[in-house]
C-alpha cells in the first residue's frame, strides 16, 4: 500500500524538491539577506520580495493562532500521506515525478513554520504599464514545483495514455 515500483523515483524527486526549496529559502534569507534588499528587480516583470505566508497556497486560510497553524499542519500531513499512497500506485514515470514534485513542494513549505515566522515566499511576477498594473501571488520554489507537478498530472490524464488506448487492428 505504501511502496510501489515507482515510489523510489517519486521519493527521490520529492526529496530533491524539498531540499532545493529549503536551500533557496536559506540562501535568500541568510546569505543574500533579502530582508535588507527588498525589492530586488530581476527583470521588468519579475522581482524578489519577502512575504511571510501563514496560510496555504496563494495565501489562503491565513492563520495567526497556534490552533490554526496546527490545523493547517495536520491538513498538510494528511495530504502528503494521501499523495504518498497515490505515488505507491503510480503506473508511469510521469505520474511518479509529478507526485514527487507535489509532495516535495508540500514538505518544503511545511518545514518553514518550524524554522521561520511562516512560509517564505519571495518571487513576484507582475506586469506594469501605463494602463495595466497586475501582480501575481508571491510564490517560492516549492509552489513552482507543486504547479509543475499538477501540470504533469493533468497532461498525463489528458494525453498520457492515448497510445495505449489506440484500437488494435484485427488479423
Amino acid at each position: 500500500m505504501f511502496w510501489g515500483p515507482l515510489t523510489r523515483l517519486g521519493l527521490a524527486v520529492g526529496l530533491a524538491t524539498a531540499a532545493a526549496d529549503q536551500a533557496t529559502k536559506l540562501w535568500l534569507l541568510y546569505v543574500f539577506d533579502i530582508r535588507a534588499k527588498i525589492p530586488v528587480r530581476l527583470t521588468p516583470f519579475l522581482d524578489l520580495v519577502l512575504v511571510w505566508n501563514k496560510g496555504i497556497s496563494y495565501g489562503l486560510f491565513q492563520q495567526q493562532g497556534a490552533f490554526g497553524q496546527w490545523a493547517l499542519l495536520a491538513f498538510k500531513a494528511a495530504a502528503i500521506v494521501l499523495l504518498w499512497i497515490w505515488l505507491a500506485r503510480a503506473g508511469s514515470r510521469l505520474t511518479a515525478v509529478a507526485l514527487g514534485l507535489i509532495t516535495g513542494g508540500a514538505v518544503g513549505n511545511a518545514i518553514d513554520p518550524f524554522l521561520h515566522e511562516g512560509v517564505a515566499d519571495f518571487v513576484l511576477f507582475h506586469i506594469t504599464t501605463q494602463t495595466i498594473h497586475f501582480n501575481w501571488y508571491v510564490f517560492n520554489f516549492a509552489d513552482s514545483a507543486i504547479v509543475a507537478g499538477v501540470a504533469g498530472l493533468l497532461y498525463e490524464s489528458l494525453f498520457g495514455g492515448r497510445a495505449a488506448k489506440a484500437p488494435r487492428s484485427r488479423p
